[in-house]
């Protein structure tokens, strides 16, 4: 792993990977064009380049273009599969220096040298391995050298090999951990964005979106869902007061992290990638939440089509609140006011806070009906006041 750990290596797999494409495709891509070019020199017969090799250089081009096509086909097909295509690509073109090599006995090898160091410092793999398939490829080369050339100039090849091989794999151990190692610190990098991202945008207690960061997706939605039926709602736990102060902050503490859960359970808002949350939130069309404060949360519904859909999903969640149990604390209560966010004629005049005005009407017509309940704005417009109805 180029002095580094296995798990080092591979959380860098990804970088590995994508780089290792990338070379394949344009290692492949000169290979291409220099086979054209001698194609072409082998059919006008320039620069020493006869027409007898016309069928060498054409299979080889033909071999290239079909190698490059296999590349941007298995593009997103996994490491698995980069692997392959790092080896095939190092085979074709040493066995293609050997095949240069034997065609001009007479003369010590140079192309099948260049493209050795060319290939070992293009590719990242794993040091024994790499160092594995370049010595057996060397050895097969020396003895084909030994087969079809003199002595003299195959010794002449052999020692040139030694050379070519021992600053071969110096130069790709150096290279390639130089490489890993800006991997590694780019990771580092990520790594401390997404804790960032992750405290600047998340409750520590719920992990639901904190305040500010909810009321910033809630704007970005609206701007982005044109025609998208949605429903912002509020919720108030019910006698929080008296949890604290009859069973201590630390049972308040965790009956707010139980409505969390519940509200996260309900939605099926999916956490496990909390960096990218707010990315994925607006792109995959999912409802979130957040925590306003105390004992308070927010909520956007997507994904229904009515107010009945929307009911049915909140007084579930109620249910739920209801018949939490936990640490001597049998049940949670809890008020909800809702509004809808559906189509309007003028779009532009909806805005998150007009919605929270009426969702927040609807939470105190909750608490004064008795609480414990549901009250849901009946107007299908934020451009227009509705009376609120109860379930």
């Amino acid at each position: 792993y180029y002095g580094y750990t296995k798990d080092a290596y591979y959380d860098c797999i990804d970088l590995i990977g994508s780089t290792n494409r990338k070379h394949i495709f344009i290692l492949n891509t000169w290979f291409l064009l220099v086979n054209f070019l001698y194609l072409i020199f082998s059919i006008l017969n320039l620069f020493g380049v006869n027409q007898e090799r016309i069928p060498f250089y054409a299979i080889y081009v033909a071999i290239s273009v079909v190698f490059d096509i296999i590349i941007i086909a298995l593009v997103k097909k996994g490491i698995k599969n980069n692997v392959l295509l790092i080896y095939a690509s190092m085979i074709i073109m040493l066995c293609y220096g050997i095949l240069i090599s034997i065609a001009q006995p007479y003369m010590p090898a140079t192309m099948f040298l260049i493209l050795l160091v060319i290939t070992t410092i293009s590719y990242i793999d794993k040091m024994n391995r790499m160092a594995l398939i370049v010595i057996v490829i060397g050895a097969t080369f020396l003895a084909t050298s030994f087969m079809y050339k003199t002595f003299s100039i195959a010794y002449h090849d052999a020692y040139n090999l030694a050379i070519v091989l021992l600053l071969s794999l110096g130069l790709h151990y150096t290279f390639q951990r130089t490489r890993l190692q800006q991997f590694v610190l780019y990771q580092k990098e990520q790594q401390i964005q997404r804790e960032l991202e992750v405290k600047s945008s998340f409750d520590a207690l719920t992990s639901l979106l904190n305040r500010a960061r909810f009321f910033s997706v809630a704007e970005e939605l609206l701007r982005q869902a044109k025609d998208e039926y949605l429903i912002l709602c509020l919720l108030d736990l019910d006698g929080f007061k008296q949890i604290n102060d009859s069973l201590g902050h630390q049972m308040g503490d965790k009956a707010i992290q139980v409505a969390g859960g519940t509200i996260i359970k309900s939605l099926n808002i999916d956490i496990s990638e909390k960096w990218s949350f707010t990315t994925r939130i607006l792109k995959e069309k999912g409802s979130f939440a957040g925590r306003l404060g105390g004992d308070e949360f927010i909520a956007i519904i997507r994904g229904c089509t009515s107010k009945e859909e929307a009911l049915s999903i909140m007084k579930g969640m109620l249910k739920d609140l209801n018949e939490s149990l936990f640490d001597g604390v049998h049940g949670l209560q809890a008020s909800f006011g809702a509004t809808e966010i559906s189509n309007s004629k003028d779009r532009a005049s909806i805005n998150i806070d007009k919605a929270y005005k009426r969702a927040d009407d609807a939470l105190y017509k909750s608490k004064r009906s008795g609480k414990n309940q549901v009250h849901f704005s009946a107007s299908g417009s934020l451009t227009t006041e509705g009376e609120e109805k109860s379930v």
